[in-house]
């Protein structure tokens, strides 16, 4: 599966790139306006990529086609994942990682970045990748195929900086997700830096802020 994307560069010959994977329904459009409030430019020039996920039936919304990472068997998130689902969208995304890699971007100047679906495909993707990434933004979502985890993770980014935020009155990923994925994170060894806000299943300004805050940090 090879995805089309959205590309966007801040300025000639990048040496950072930012990949950023969309929810459910939605495209690779949908954070272009959101990463654009976003001033990296202490970074350099960095290069935005929006990939949009593959069309595909979702079951709890009545088999309706549309853009998703893995289908959707029930509101219980944890029960009956769609594990070829998941795995195939990642490795179209670890796919993407790859090209950036081969177009001169190291792996440690790579960020995948998502919300929602998106959340769990880049802490999927990113945290079974073999090589060391940037760091992982993990937005309103939560770690799929969890059960699988400890056994299937990349030794190369255990130690990569992953940064986690939830909406505290999210009715759709609900916190008790986002923060289970938090603690088995933890209690593996990976670094995670948390922060919830009184939101639902959205992004807030105070959020943007403090994950500007964290790439300057953790790629500055």
């Amino acid at each position: 599966m090879t995805l089309p994307a959205l590309q966007h560069d801040t300025g000639p010959n990048p040496r950072t790139s930012l990949i950023v994977l969309h929810g459910l329904g939605a495209d690779g459009h949908d954070f272009v306006p959101l990463c654009e409030e976003l001033d990296l430019r202490a970074l350099g020039a960095v290069r935005f990529i929006f990939p949009h996920a593959p069309e595909q039936a979702v079951t709890i919304n009545g088999g309706y086609v549309m853009r998703a990472w893995y289908d959707i068997r029930q509101v219980d998130l944890q029960r009956q994942e769609d594990a070829d689902g998941v795995r195939a969208s990642g490795a179209a995304i670890a796919a993407l990682i790859d090209a950036e890699r081969a177009r001169g971007v190291p792996a440690q100047r790579i960020v995948l970045m998502g919300f929602s679906q998106g959340c769990a495909m880049s802490l999927f993707t990113g945290l079974r990748y073999p090589e060391r990434l940037g760091g992982i933004v993990a937005l309103s979502g939560y770690n799929p195929l969890a059960e699988h985890f400890e056994a299937e993770r990349s030794d190369a980014n255990r130690l990569t900086p992953i940064f986690m935020a939830h909406g505290r009155l999210d009715p759709v990923v609900v916190p008790a997700r986002g923060e289970a994925a938090r603690e088995q994170l933890r209690a593996l060894g990976h670094t995670v830096e948390w922060h919830d806000y009184r939101m639902e299943h959205s992004v807030c300004p105070e959020e943007l802020r403090d994950l500007q805050a964290w790439l300057l940090k953790t790629l500055g």
